[in-house]
């Protein structure tokens, strides 16, 4: 049986493994605490015995704001002797930093934006082992965390930034991608929808689509915003994800926000 180690159960890792464990693979996450059948991340000698059990690894644990990385310091040197199948680890597109609006491949420069810690943990679980698979993930959205979410509870800001784009994934296509790189080659994926747009764009669809009032549009100003949110908006790029459709056979379910809210608003 195949066994995947998570270090983070956050909200992406917590859908991967529920979609592994539906499919008879054993899964063992790592937590803070030792809560939700997780095993908590300082409990070394458990962590260290799921690691020579398992078969995958992954790491969705970001950066620590004093530029640390938790995973690395505490259990990189096991990971990579660990045995393994296939290893993995979630970063962001934020390393990319702002490119005024034009795209960027796996290719582009990293480390000139604010995510300089995130960029330098990128690139020390690429050289962490030979069968390493990064993803960078830009805006992340899926069931119980989307824009919907938002303008339901009047939480919802329309910010106008002329020009400004971003790009965005449903959570299931990033399980889609990670899944789609156990067959595939390691390496560095953008793992992202077809459709990078303005945030107030998709705001208002998200308010057409639950026919509510379109929050009307505001200035940075206007938006109040504070020091961690207003840097979400001191960058503008456009991501493409064709080095994934290419080498894992992997295409978005959800190619971009209109479907991918959609889709939310049915399930709902």
């Amino acid at each position: 049986m195949p066994h995947m180690l998570i270090f983070g159960m956050g909200y992406t890792a917590g859908r991967l493994a529920d979609h592994l464990r539906s499919a008879g693979w054993q899964v063992t996450g790592t937590r803070r605490e030792p809560i939700n059948g997780a095993i908590a991340f300082d409990d070394k000698p458990a962590v260290l015995k799921a690691l020579s059990e398992a078969t995958h690894i992954l790491s969705s644990v970001p950066p620590a704001r004093d530029g640390s990385e938790p995973v690395l310091n505490d259990y990189g040197e096991a990971i990579a002797n660990a045995r393994l199948d296939w290893s993995g680890y979630l970063s962001s597109t934020g390393v990319y930093g702002d490119t005024g609006g034009a795209w960027v491949d796996e290719q582009s420069p990293i480390g000139t934006g604010r995510r300089v810690v995130r960029s330098a943990a990128d690139t020390h679980w690429q050289q962490l082992r030979d069968n390493m698979s990064v993803f960078r993930l830009p805006g992340i959205y899926g069931p119980g965390r989307s824009p919907l979410t938002r303008v339901r509870d009047g939480k919802a800001k329309r910010i106008d930034v002329p020009g400004q784009f971003f790009s965005r994934i449903h959570v299931d296509d990033i399980v889609s991608a990670v899944i789609a790189s156990f067959a595939g080659a390691p390496g560095v994926y953008n793992i992202t929808d077809d459709r990078p747009a303005a945030q107030h764009e998709v705001i208002a669809y998200a308010a057409r689509l639950i026919g509510v009032e379109v929050p009307r549009l505001l200035t940075l100003d206007e938006a109040n915003l504070s020091k961690m949110a207003m840097g979400f908006y001191e960058e503008n790029r456009r991501v493409t994800s064709g080095k994934a459709k290419r080498l894992l056979d992997w295409e978005p379910a959800f190619p971009d926000y209109k479907i991918g809210l959609a889709a939310l608003l049915e399930q709902a």
